[in-house]
């Protein structure tokens, strides 16, 4: 496999499927076959997840929530579907730690960077839950930043379209898609990988970034087999 270690980075709302709010188990189902085929090729996988299709954080001042209490919510919601993950994944013999920023012994262990290496040397999957603790940060920025940390080979961003475009695809039917594109070249164009704080963090660190869809059966395989799936930023 090209990649040894890979720190996958889903949406929360990814996991809605076809139901609109919540978990739906077939996609919950799909995403843990994937990431099981790469585990068994001997890939060592760590994975962030967001918690929109359960609450999200940006949203909560317009109903009257206080945005770091909003943003504390929003945290909460990844850890639910980090442990709905982790159940998946356990369900097809599959070792999984999920470790979380904001501390809940009862249901995870406290993220500890020594111990999530220690994991994935020994072949478990590493969920991380609850962002990065603190209000204002993104799960794109605690994606970029917990890849970093674990000295991953590269931050696949799993999404519902094929790649990078030039414009939305879902909107203009002339949008071109990128195969391989710089960070220069995304800021310039104003083209929407991930936030800022994110993005910059990966541009700083040399952390290439590859957005792919998620949906097709065997695409997160091939991506780690070294095939050209998606856009490679870097």
């Amino acid at each position: 496999m090209k990649y040894k270690r890979i720190l996958l980075k889903l949406s929360g709302e990814s996991l809605m499927g076809d139901v609109g709010y919540g978990i739906d188990s077939n996609i919950l189902s799909h995403f843990a076959n994937e990431i099981s085929t790469v585990v068994d090729e001997g890939v060592e996988v760590a994975i962030v997840i967001g918690g929109g299709n359960i609450y999200r954080g940006v949203q909560s001042e317009g109903a009257g929530f206080d945005r770091v209490q909003g943003d504390h919510m929003g945290m909460l919601a990844t850890i639910i579907n980090g442990m709905a993950l982790q159940s998946a994944l356990e369900s097809l013999d599959i070792q999984t730690r999920l470790l979380t920023a904001i501390r809940m012994e009862q249901v995870a262990e406290p993220y500890i960077r020594r111990k999530a290496m220690r994991h994935l040397q020994k072949s478990r999957v590493v969920i991380f839950g609850g962002g990065t603790g603190n209000p204002y940060f993104t799960t794109d920025t605690a994606g970029v930043l917990r890849a970093i940390e674990i000295e991953a080979d590269i931050i696949l961003k799993g999404t519902r379209v094929d790649g990078i475009y030039s414009a939305d695809p879902e909107k203009d039917k002339h949008a071109k898609m990128f195969n391989e594109i710089n960070f220069d070249e995304v800021i310039k164009n104003k083209l929407n990988v991930m936030d800022l704080t994110a993005f910059t963090l990966c541009q700083e660190n040399n952390l290439p970034i590859r957005v792919f869809n998620m949906n097709p059966k065997s695409n997160l395989y091939k991506l780690c087999k070294g095939d050209n799936v998606g856009t490679l930023v870097k």
